[in-house]
């Protein structure tokens, strides 16, 4: 469904707000479906149906309170979700879908299959089936499972609107296409006239009788660049398609909703929408419930990943792992702060894996239980290896915790491990440990260095302490593997002194400060004055712990709303984060405008581009839907160093839902910033994301279609631009799985000009069905001086053999 829109249209299709404005189905005259619509209003009944099946199994009443994502996360989780439970994980996964769904009218608008035009069925049928069977068998990688059902729905809407199927008086959804046992038949022969000439360009029906009576299927020829399609067939329609002024003039898409073809529309819009529910069906029955719902963001916390050393010097804090795993799982069991999925991934020298992931938390002890100490020495280790895997696997927005007493040997690994944290969300925080009495192995500065680049790039902390300490620093796991969690504030800073502000809202529980650095001082001031420093370690505020290079302050339950602040001096480097537990919060992409056909704002894996505006989409939610709060400012600010709120204009796209544009982006490493008003209390709040980013003048741009055969290699073409100096750019390429790759190892630049390059991959031939594997590209210019990157989410997915008869 292709039809050109405004440029707003498909920067709405990538939110919740504008649900009725994508590339397709346009609405015309009253009609309100899209591409996103339709597939909303499938996935939504979908889970409601899931929800109110889990709910008559354990005994509860399925029963939300309201229509927003928020009161149905909650109802669908039942009485033991005691406490508040986020949404932010449910509304980021159906924009996932959702962005999917869109992007396939950008990246693959040529590609007849994508679209069953030109009578691609085969072909289309294959995108189809192929694609379930990537989910049934990768489903517990929900990002790239949702990604791929997004495409797949795409698909099979557009062969309601680009076939004759309802001009034939179908009135079910053509099962076939999703059950790869069945045939296609009675396929119109390619030399077999399928339309009447329309001179007028918009006759409602332009199929030929003997094509109707003979039951045939035809769907309609789409030319982007070409006017040329075979003699008698019918083109696709519409300002976009060459072919549609090539006699028989016209086309058959049903995307709009126009004058004369209203009953043909909607036609199209109810098979597709069941057609959608049938497959979202068929995915649930192969999942089961509970896996349904959690691949659609629907569970309490977020995952929990526990990257551990084994080599031998590891022994003893191996066992004290153990303990804090033991007490997660324990105190964390039944409640709204379980975590949704457990992850283990052991590392040693030159080995890491494998990794466990479980749901059961008796699964995840008894692996607890199995590491042992052995080999490794005082080598570096391949702690970002294993630190790579736990990224690639674990949903968005999980928390990792690694747990290491050496370098990073496979440091090489770092600039891929920062564009997973960028396209992941997730937060990392690393407790780094060295030998009592000070002695510390070589590099060990450096090697701490590195750890904290990259935990503060996520949000996260780099912990240093001594061995015989780890258990004391390790409550910070049991604040942040919980539901709920939002960030206030973060910053970081190389020394000195200086007095930060925040804002505690009236709904904010747990508030907890933590800071890391060494030979520091702070002070602690509410709104009304009541003061407490770093020596009072039990004072009007609150409680401080410290071990380590770690402060952990814990504010009192009946601390005041307003404007807080803290005074800090150091001359060491420091980090400051202040976190609390409440529903409202936000999730939000960085975007980018492209021109073509459907010109419009599509999100982007790497950095933002230098020079330009950067262009967010956000949601917004509150504690009863996005109703309840309002929006007062959006900015992008600093975290390493000061300086103020780069303000962007927003426009308010409804349900909790914004566009923004920062004019003026700051310098360096910069998070979101977002303050409005809780309507539920009437106080104001303050929100920050966690994962931090930075601009670049480079450009990496690759698509694939999202799967490869076992044994057969992969061409994905990529292309990099500058606008900055000229000059040779190193290419480097990672995927996860260490599957065979070949790419060039540099390209030159001139400023302005994308140059071209094409990657290869192969999956050995033994590689099981629904592999998934993370491929990450970066480019960076001469001197390092500037770099980007793409990240792609393939599965590897074994041939589906279609059956099919096309009529001679």
């Amino acid at each position: 469904m292709c039809s050109a829109l405004h440029a707003l249209a498909l920067a709405l299709a990538l939110s919740l707000a504008l649900l009725q404005s994508s590339v397709a189905f346009v609405p015309i005259g009253g009609g309100e479906a899209t591409h996103v619509s339709i597939t909303r209003t499938a996935l939504l009944q979908k889970l409601k149906e899931t929800c109110q099946a889990v709910a008559d199994s354990s005994g509860y009443e399925f029963n939300p309170t309201g229509p927003s994502a928020e009161e149905l996360v909650q109802a669908c989780l039942g009485p033991t979700a005691t406490g508040e439970v986020s949404a932010g994980k449910f509304r980021a996964a159906l924009q996932e879908v959702y962005v999917q769904n869109a992007l396939v009218d950008l990246n693959f608008v040529a590609s007849a299959p994508h679209h069953f035009n030109s009578e691609a069925f085969l072909e289309g049928r294959a995108l189809i089936t192929e694609g379930v069977v990537s989910i049934k068998a990768n489903i517990q990688n929900h990002q790239a499972s949702r990604e791929m059902l997004g495409r797949v729905l795409h698909t099979l809407q557009d062969f309601y609107s680009h076939s004759n199927w309802v001009e034939l008086d179908n009135t079910e959804p053509f099962a076939n296409l999703i059950q790869p046992d069945l045939p296609i038949e009675n396929i119109a022969a390619k030399d077999t006239a399928t339309c009447r000439d329309c001179a007028s360009g918009n006759c409602p029906n332009t199929i030929l009788a003997n094509i109707l009576q003979e039951n045939k299927l035809t769907s309609g020829y789409m030319g982007i660049s070409s006017s040329e399609k075979p003699k008698g067939k019918c083109s696709h329609g519409g300002a976009g398609d060459l072919t549609s002024a090539a006699v028989p003039r016209g086309g058959i898409s049903k995307d709009e909703r126009r004058p004369g073809n209203e009953a043909l529309h909607d036609a199209a819009v109810t098979a597709a929408t069941s057609a959608s529910l049938q497959l979202l069906e068929d995915i649930r029955g192969a999942a089961g419930d509970r896996d349904f719902l959690r691949l659609m963001g629907i569970d309490r916390s977020s995952g929990v990943c526990f990257v551990i050393d084994t080599t031998g010097s590891m022994a003893d804090d191996i066992a004290t792992a153990k303990a804090v795993v033991y007490n997660i799982i324990d105190s964390k069991k039944g409640t709204q702060d379980e975590p949704s999925e457990y992850i283990l991934v052991p590392f040693n020298d030159p080995d890491f894996g494998p990794l466990t992931r479980t749901t059961d938390p008796e699964v995840m002890k008894n692996e607890i239980s199995k590491l042992t100490a052995t080999g490794g020495g005082d080598a570096p280790e391949m702690c970002l290896s294993g630190l790579q895997m736990a990224l690639t696997a674990a949903p968005a927005f999980s928390s990792i915790y690694v747990f290491t007493d050496a370098t990073a040997k496979d440091i090489a690994l770092k600039d891929t491990i920062s564009a997973l944290i960028s396209s992941t969300k997730s937060k990392v925080v690393t407790f780094f440990m060295t030998t009592s009495g000070g002695r510390k192995r070589r590099s060990v500065t450096a090697s701490f260095n590195d750890y904290s680049d990259l935990a503060l790039a996520s949000g996260g902390q780099a912990i240093h302490v001594t061995k015989g300490k780890l258990h004391e620093a390790t409550g910070i796991i049991l604040d942040t593997s919980t539901s709920a969690l939002v960030t206030v504030l973060q910053r970081s800073r190389s020394s000195g002194s200086e007095t930060f502000t925040f804002l505690l809202d009236e709904s904010l529980k747990n508030i907890t400060l933590y800071i890391t650095g060494s030979q520091m001082t702070f002070t602690i001031s509410n709104p009304a004055g009541v003061s407490q420093n770093n020596t009072q370690l039990s004072g009007g505020l609150g409680t401080i712990q410290s071990v380590g290079n770690l402060w952990r302050i814990r504010l009192d339950d009946d601390k005041q709303t307003g404007t807080w602040k803290i005074q800090m001096a150091s001359a060491q480097p420091y980090t400051l984060k202040v976190t609390g537990q409440n529903t409202i919060t936000f999730i939000y992409d960085y975007v980018q405008a492209f021109k073509g056909p459907h010109p419009g704002y599509a999100p982007i894996t790497g950095r933002p581009q230098a020079g330009r505006p950067a262009m967010l989409l956000l949601s917004v939610m509150g504690r009863k839907g996005p109703a309840s709060v309002t929006v007062g400012e959006v900015g992008l600010i600093p975290v390493s160093r000061a300086g103020p709120v780069s303000k962007g204009s927003t426009t308010d796209l409804g349900n909790g839902d914004i566009l923004v544009t920062v004019d003026a982006v700051p310098q360096g490493e910069f998070v979101v910033i977002l303050t409005g008003t809780d309507l539920v209390s009437g106080s104001q709040f303050q929100r920050q994301s966690t994962t931090q980013m930075s601009v670049s003048k480079v450009i990496v741009t690759a698509v694939a279609d999202g799967s490869v055969e076992p044994g057969q290699m992969l061409s994905i073409p990529f292309s990099v631009m500058t606008e900055g100096s000229g000059g040779p750019c190193s290419i480097n390429a990672r995927n996860d799985r260490e599957f065979p790759m070949t790419f060039p190892m540099n390209v030159p630049l001139t400023t302005g000009h994308y140059a071209n390059g094409t990657l290869t991959i192969t999956p050995p031939k033994d590689t099981p069905s629904g592999t998934d594997v993370t491929l990450t590209i970066m480019a960076k210019t001469s001197a390092a001086a500037d770099s980007n990157y793409a990240v792609l989410r393939l599965s590897v997915v074994s041939k589906v053999t279609t059956p099919f008869h096309r009529c001679t």
